[in-house]
């Protein structure tokens, strides 16, 4: 068997003011400094007309990676700027010794178009918008759910979700440091037709092992929009695909009522030789997974 054992399915806990409280709470990434877990997940009111429910980007602590303690104020709220004055959403934070940058996607509704966007300072409340990472293009639309990692050649990989024919598709960006500029290179790879991930692909967070080849759990849907979370084993460059799961790893239970199929990861944390994996179901209930790696 070669693959990842599901140990444990955890939901995740968010103490928080009246202000937040009915709010949808989804995307969580989650990353650890020394004994404590810090948060940045995407909060959004619970409004029935669509162009009301208007993402912000909040932050939260925790002794355990399980109960978070959020702040009420948002850390990247929306506006004054076009590009994201209709939702902050889907942060990923990358904490460097010289400071904090998180890429994100801000929503324009007049345009329906969403752009990747960078914010960066010296701790996560203290950030500064600083402008588009990626642009929205014909070819590639509304940019977003980004995943960033340093490479062993010393540069930097941008992964990211794009729209293009009808589909969600994996992009591919390099830069020579964290914050850019990004120059496009190939797509990741592609939909499997007739599979469960034979629409949609959507980048997640990677995991690179003590030893071993990094992995990517990427989330894939069907036609139908039903998301399910596989693995991808990358090469060194981190734009070879080497392996790739024949089934998914995590399915979401089966929806209630009027809630969606979607099961979609957003971080991940190396704890010993385990890896916690942090993900939204439903667009509203965030789960964190144990995770078990078995190579042999």
């Amino acid at each position: 068997m070669r693959g990842f054992v599901v140990e444990n399915l955890e939901p995740l806990s968010l103490a928080r003011g009246p202000r937040i409280a009915g709010m949808y709470a989804l995307s969580p990434y989650v990353w650890k400094e020394g004994d404590a877990y810090s948060l940045m997940l995407r909060i959004v009111p619970d409004e029935p007309n669509p162009a009301d429910k208007i993402a912000r980007i909040h932050y939260g602590r925790s002794k355990d990676g399980l109960h978070f303690i959020l702040d009420d104020e948002p850390v990247i709220a929306p506006g004054p700027d076009a590009d994201d004055l209709d939702g902050c959403e889907d942060p990923t934070v990358i904490a460097l010794p010289e400071g904090y940058f998180v890429y994100y996607t801000g929503w324009n509704e007049t345009r329906k178009e969403g752009k990747l966007l960078l914010a960066k300072g010296p701790d996560p409340k203290r950030l500064a918008k600083i402008g588009v990472a990626i642009e929205s293009a014909p070819d590639r639309r509304n940019p977003k759910e980004a995943t960033v990692i340093a490479t062993p050649q010393g540069d930097w990989r941008m992964f990211f979700e794009y729209a293009a024919g009808e589909a969600s598709k994996i992009g591919v960006a390099r830069a020579a440091t964290v914050d850019g500029p990004w120059s496009l290179a190939q797509p990741l790879c592609a939909a499997r037709p007739g599979r469960w991930d034979g629409w949609h692909i959507s980048t997640g967070p990677v995991w690179q092992p003590q030893h071993g080849a990094p992995i990517m759990f990427y989330n894939g849907a069907n036609q139908n929009a039903h998301w399910r979370i596989g693995w991808i084993m990358l090469d060194a460059s981190y734009v070879q695909i080497v392996e790739r799961a024949e089934e998914p790893l995590i399915i979401p239970p089966p929806p209630e009522g009027d809630a969606t199929d979607i099961a979609f990861a957003a971080s991940c944390i190396s704890e010993g030789d385990l890896v916690q994996l942090y993900y939204s179901v439903a667009d509203k209930d965030m789960l964190r997974a144990t995770l078990r790696p078995i190579w042999n």
